[in-house]
């Protein structure tokens, strides 16, 4: 019997325009309305001073993050000291925010370094933030690759957003 999985998110990147613009970079735009609707539609759900950290649009696991330079460098050993710096700060917030906002049993994070070691976008260094569950993806791993997210991407971005917020502007924070 075939069983129907609904991901609606996944249109977009079908039917949409393919062009070389990096999937990671933003524009360089001052706070305001502009940026904020561009986070949001980017699923951005923290600026930092050199990085940023935006939900995977393609997730293994809901509330899955990625920490990403603002500046477009392939490999960690480009980051300067302060970029690498704020990347683990960012793991850290990310963390924090993931355990109070869904809960999970644990978090995977790491990174992938070219197309051999698994990265989707070599281009631009990432890393990732995944919570997990004890049986999270149960029998839907089996069945090639399949994973199920519970809640829409942007409504989780929305849900989200908020605790980073507060998280990450609590004294002593990156801002």
């Amino acid at each position: 019997m075939a069983k129907d999985i609904w991901a609606p998110w996944r249109i977009e990147y079908i039917l949409g325009p393919k062009s070389g613009d990096c999937a990671f970079c933003l524009s360089e735009m001052a706070p305001g309305p502009e940026r904020d609707a561009e986070d949001r539609r980017r699923l951005v759900v923290w600026r930092g001073r050199r990085l940023f950290v935006m939900l995977n649009r393609y997730p293994y696991a809901a509330g899955h993050l990625m920490i990403i330079p603002l500046r477009h460098v392939p490999d960690i050993t480009e980051l300067d000291a302060e970029e690498s710096a704020e990347m683990m700060a960012l793991v850290q917030l990310s963390c924090r925010a993931l355990r109070e906002f869904c809960r999970p049993q644990g978090i995977n994070v790491g990174l992938n370094l070219g197309e051999a070691a698994g990265a989707g976008i070599r281009e631009h260094v990432h890393m990732h933030v995944v919570p997990r569950w004890n049986g999270d993806s149960s029998f839907m791993a089996v069945l090639d690759d399949v994973r199920v997210i519970p809640e829409h991407l942007e409504r989780t971005r929305e849900r989200l957003y908020p605790v980073f917020k507060r998280l990450g502007s609590a004294p002593g924070r990156i801002e």
